[in-house]
């Protein structure tokens, strides 16, 4: 009798040993074996082996292979935590859930909303996001334009008192079911028509709820102190965390400012205001047309827009309120603008507004320029890349060790327009060009700015660091050859050089290809708990 039942025991423990099919389970799901850890505090490397277990890091150090389901070997390798990248405008990802040119470039958490446009029904946005299951995971903003166009329209005037406390309720709304924060664009209408108090109020609802202002600020060139000093104000006054997005200096006159405004940063620091920044590697931008356009013109929707293109005199104003803003700038046409998303004629994506007024008007003039500039918005506007930064203002920010890297993309469809290569290539690119030719930081200096100084700016626990208990957000890179292929001709390439990404502990990118696999997540603040 006791014989049999310790026979019966053990075939029961060899049971529990033994998974589904007789294989022996695993005390690991991944073990990551012989890479250089980068564990994106900014620290020298280790060569150290990662295992993962349940989404989680499990342990590290020298672990046997035995112990894991499936070895990855990283040797000659860096092992870094999943980029993540605070600046996008991938609003409708659950639209394309692989966000393949996101994470094929190492990115595995982004933060949508930006520039003052967002979901307004936040808890919505997130809802679907997790129903749907998407490849990486996602925050988002509530953007102040959404909520200002949800109240006001786009008006150019101060909003009454009830609008303001309609707006504040929105914001608070927005806060408790998930935003990260409040987002403004205020070179975008109808944010641009708003005054600073009611950015203020607004961001305070934010604030104390523990969520991060981000701006798209008013002016990045021209009047770039004035808009920082604005918006580092609406930290000190509300306490709130700032985020300046992408900055830039955006006008050829002004080149070397950038100088001046890390400057301004270092300064409210001192006086503990949390401001911080991000910005993409590129010498050019991306926006709307109508940016273009005085603010004042686009007022009202578009049957009022058209009034004011139609009638002669308005047009001529506009025309030459255009060149005006352009010579501010040291720029003499609208050459340094190319379009990426034409949809009322795609023939012309990729093509220059030279080329552009060449082709529509028969002459590639400045004022055929803004004569084709008026066409295409008539027709709806379009998405253009601007060149007119430079090289010093783009290495000047990147050295300054509170600016993040942030692509400023939304989720990409291969083949789909002329886009900014950012999309495709932005971490790589940092990698590869201003870290191994260009030495302007070091490696480990860019993976923090990837992954736990954007973390730590916006509260995401748990990740932008490999260590034990965090989530299991990974990306394992050559730094020898990892590079950007995508180009402002022909943007539609991925990165190369990142064969692995791994999104709460699930292979995402094996061997260079997407598998498929939806393991991202919505990371949601909560006032509960707060």
């Amino acid at each position: 009798m006791r014989t049999g039942a310790a026979a019966i025991v053990f075939a029961a423990a060899i049971t529990v040993a033994l998974g589904a099919g007789g294989q022996r389970s695993s005390r690991y799901d991944v073990l990551i074996v012989g890479g250089r850890v980068f564990d994106g505090t900014g620290t020298v490397p280790v060569v150290a082996d990662v295992a993962v277990k349940d989404g989680r890091i499990a342990a590290m150090g020298r672990v046997p292979r035995s112990q894991a389901a499936r070895v990855i070997d990283a040797s000659g390798l860096a092992v870094a935590p999943g980029f993540i990248d605070v600046h996008t405008h991938a609003d409708d990802i659950a639209d394309h859930p692989r966000a393949e040119n996101f994470v094929r470039m190492g990115v595995t958490t982004v933060v949508a909303g930006n520039c003052g446009g967002s979901a307004l029904d936040v808890g919505e946005a997130l809802s679907r996001v997790r129903d749907t299951g998407v490849s990486i995971n996602y925050a988002t903003l509530i953007g102040h334009n959404t909520v200002r166009r949800a109240v006001m329209g786009t008006e150019d005037r101060l909003p009454g008192p009830p609008e303001l406390a309609r707006m504040r309720s929105l914001v608070w709304k927005a806060m408790a079911d998930g935003a990260v924060g409040f987002s403004t664009g205020l070179q975008y209408v109808p944010g641009t028509y708003a005054k600073a108090p009611e950015i203020i109020e607004l961001a305070r609802v934010a604030a104390n709820a523990g969520g991060v202002y981000a701006s798209h600020m008013r002016n990045e060139g021209t009047e770039l102190e004035d808009a920082v000093a604005e918006t580092i104000r609406v930290g000190d006054l509300t306490g709130a965390r700032v985020q300046i997005s992408h900055l830039k200096v955006d006008s050829p006159s002004r080149w070397g400012i950038s100088a001046k405004a890390l400057e301004m940063i270092d300064a409210a620091r001192r006086t503990g205001v949390d401001v911080e920044a991000d910005q993409y590697a590129y010498t050019a931008a991306s926006s709307t047309l109508g940016i273009r356009f005085p603010s004042w013109a686009l007022e009202g929707g578009q049957a009022r827009i058209a009034e004011r293109l139609n009638d002669p005199a308005t047009w001529q104003k506009i025309k030459r309120e255009m060149a005006a803003m352009l010579a501010e700038r040291g720029l003499n046409d609208l050459s340094f603008a190319v379009v990426a998303f034409y949809r009322a004629d795609p023939s012309i994506d990729g093509l220059s507004m030279k080329q552009v007024a060449s082709k529509m008007r028969g002459s590639a003039s400045a004022d055929e320029q803004f004569e084709a500039a008026r066409d295409m918005l008539l027709a709806g506007g379009a998405s253009m890349v601007y060149h007119f930064m430079s090289d010093g203002d783009v290495e000047r920010i990147m050295r300054h060790p509170y600016v993040a890297v942030a692509s400023d993309s939304g989720v990409l469809t291969m083949g789909e327009g002329v886009p900014h290569p950012r999309g495709y290539g932005n971490n790589a690119r940092v990698l590869g060009d201003y870290v191994r030719a260009r030495h302007v930081i070091t490696l480990q200096e860019a993976i923090r700015k990837m992954t736990s100084l954007p973390a730590e700016h916006f509260r995401f626990a748990n990740r932008g660091v490999v260590k034990t208990g965090y989530a299991a957000d990974l990306v394992i890179f050559d730094p020898a050859r990892v590079t950007d292929t995508a180009t402002f001709e022909k943007p539609h390439s991925f990165a190369d050089g990142i064969p692995y990404v791994l999104v709460n502990g699930v292979v995402v990118v094996d061997k260079g290809a997407h598998t498929g696999a939806r393991p991202g997540v919505p990371l949601a603040r909560s006032l509960m708990g707060k």
